[in-house]
Parts: structure tokens; sequence; C-alpha cells
């Protein structure tokens, strides 16, 4: 009955073949022979998942060095389509201009007693050994995972998403459509009317109402110092040493897509409303850790995001990314770094995505 099932596939007689494969499977489940021709029947019916299942499953169990032989086969065809799939979708992915924008895509955390299992799926969908696959998903906080023409990033976020792993994708103009409002000190509370900067530097007040306030990220940015030191030998030597942090504090203003951005090294305590001025202290840190108080008493409705630091390990090192992003952070540095416009890509992202989810 094997020859019949092969002279079947042979004509393109595929129902037939399939009639005889059932039956032969039916009576020996175990037979190679008629595994191997279930595989090539499903590759037939595009069933490619199927196919390469069949196909492994052979690769794992049989002997039969004829059988071994044309698995491996089915699985390099099998291989040969998927990627040519992959690559006929990606181009009309970003065929249109919209999808040739330039985005990041961000994986979400997922449990760490599923990380093994899921593993083995992200590493099919993004073209890793699984070993690799594991060290990219996060168990804690967002990864910055690749960036990209967002036609793709979208491709391979959909087939995550489908695979249930947590992941989602922005295109960098929607980061710089946010407008910065620099906080210099709060003029009134109720209701609440801050001064300060906008993004060309002009000094104006913004007037909101607590209600608005639907997140607050922070963040600790380091303040590096050129500092002399001394190597293992003995020699006096120049080093880069992170010396303070400063502290930030985003409010997002979602309706308005407004960011309003406060900072301890800017913030003018002494300035503004009565209240405000009570809060001021012997050191700046106690004046921000009063102020970082008052924020919870007011606004207990709005989201806290206080995990940068994991997202910043992932993203610091893409220069160029990061390059092409206006921090919107005034810090004084006498040489330019990447952790201003990572912060700014990290709260843009959590505004974008709060956005969507309204």
């Amino acid at each position: 009955m094997i020859e019949q099932i092969a002279a079947a596939i042979k004509c393109q007689d595929y129902r037939r073949a399939g009639e005889l494969v059932n039956q032969v499977l039916q009576e020996s489940p175990e037979n190679a022979w008629a595994q191997l021709y279930l595989g090539q029947l499903h590759e037939v019916a595009g069933k490619l998942a199927l196919a390469e299942s069949v196909y492994r499953q052979l690769l794992q169990k049989t002997t039969n060095t004829k059988v071994l032989t044309q698995a491996r086969h089915g699985l390099q065809r099998v291989a040969d389509r998927l990627q040519q799939q992959r690559q006929n979708a990606i181009a009309a992915s970003t065929a249109d201009p919209d999808g040739a924008q330039i985005g990041v895509l961000i994986l979400e955390p997922i449990p760490q007693e599923i990380k093994t299992t899921v593993a083995r799926t992200f590493g099919q969908i993004m073209q890793l050994d699984p070993y690799t696959a594991r060290l990219k998903l996060p168990t804690r906080g967002w990864r910055f995972y690749k960036s990209g023409k967002i036609g793709e990033l979208r491709f391979l976020g959909e087939n995550l998403r489908a695979a249930g792993i947590p992941c989602f994708w922005t295109t960098l103009v929607e980061i710089e459509r946010i407008q910065v409002f620099q906080v210099s000190y709060f003029q009134s509370t109720t209701p609440p009317i801050v001064m300060g900067h906008n993004a060309q530097g002009q000094q104006s007040s913004i007037a909101f109402d607590w209600s608005e306030v639907s997140q607050r990220v922070t963040a600790q940015l380091p303040i590096f110092e050129q500092v002399v030191d001394r190597d293992v030998r003995g020699k006096l030597q120049r080093k880069t040493q992170t010396q303070d942090y400063a502290q930030f504090c985003d409010l997002h203003l979602p309706e308005r897509l407004c960011i309003l951005r406060l900072c301890d090294r800017s913030y003018q305590f002494h300035q503004g409303c009565a209240m405000m001025n009570r809060l001021n202290d012997r050191t700046v840190r106690l004046s921000w850790n009063r102020l970082s108080h008052f924020f919870q008493q007011q606004i207990p409705q709005a989201n806290v995001w206080a995990d940068f630091a994991p997202f910043a390990d992932t993203v610091l090192d893409q220069i160029e990314l990061l390059g092409h992003l206006k921090s919107h952070i005034n810090l004084f540095r006498r040489t330019e770094t990447t952790w201003d416009p990572a912060f700014h890509l990290y709260s843009g992202l959590i505004l974008t995505k709060a956005i969507r989810r309204e």
C-alpha cells in the first residue's frame, strides 16, 4: 500500500493518497513511510507547521535512513517556504510610506514559570536558537528588542501576540508628537497651574485638572564627572564616573498628548504658591521627597511607573536610534549621553501605549 501512496502523490491524486495514508496509520500508527507521506500531504495543503512537526518527530524516532533523508529534505523545504512567506509579508508591510517609518518593538514581561516554554515559540518567530531566545524574554519590566521599519515590526509583533507573547510597537514619529513642558514650579495647586518652558524654550504656564493626570513616571538619571584616579600601577588617569543622580518625574496628560516634566535640579522650590513653599526643607532631596508625597495624595488614580532602569539596560547601546530622538532634558552635561533620550523614549512609550488603550 506504501507504493500506492507514493504513486498517488506522484500523480497529484492527493485525496486518494490521504485516504491510503489514514488507512495505513490506523493499522500501523508507527509506520515511518506513512508518516513521511502524511508530512508531504500537509506540505501540499499549505499546513507547514503540521508538516514540520511530522518531519521532526520522524527525525527523533525512525532509524530508516531513506525516511530520515526525505524527512530532512522536507524540513528544508518547509523552512524555505516559511522564509519566503516571511519575506513576502514583511515586504508587503513596508511597501507603503507609513510602513517604512522607523519604529521600535518592545517586549513586555512574562511570568518566570512559562519562560522556557514561551522561548521556543519566540525563537521560531524571531529566528533565534532556544538559548538566545530565552535570554531575550523579560520577566521584569519592558525590554527594547528591535528598531527598524514599523511595517516589519508590526508583522513580528502580530505574530508574537498571536503566540501569546505580550509586546507592542510604536513609531518614533508618535514619540516626537508628544509635547513636553519643563515645569519650574507650581503657581497654584487648586486649580493646578504650573510655570515653566515649552518645547521652544518659551516661558509660559499650563492650567490643568488633577483628574487629567493618568500616569506618573519616575526615574533617576546619572550625573557623570571626569575624575582623576590611579590605575593598578599607581599612574594617574582620567576616567568618567557617576557622581550623583538627577531625579525626574513626568506627569502624563494623555488627552493633550502632553508630559509635564519635573526635575529636582531645575525645580524652583522657593517659588510659586504658598502651599509649595511649605515643602521647602534643608536639602533638595527632602524637598523632592515631600513633593513626590504630595503627588501621591493628589493623584492616587495615576499609575506609577518606576522601572526605567531595567529598560535602560536594553536600549542604552542603541546610539543611532537614540541620537535621532530629542530628549527634552536640560541637564548640564560635559558630553552627550544616551541616558537622556532613553528616559524620554521610556516615558513616551508609556504615554502612547496608554492612549491606544483608551
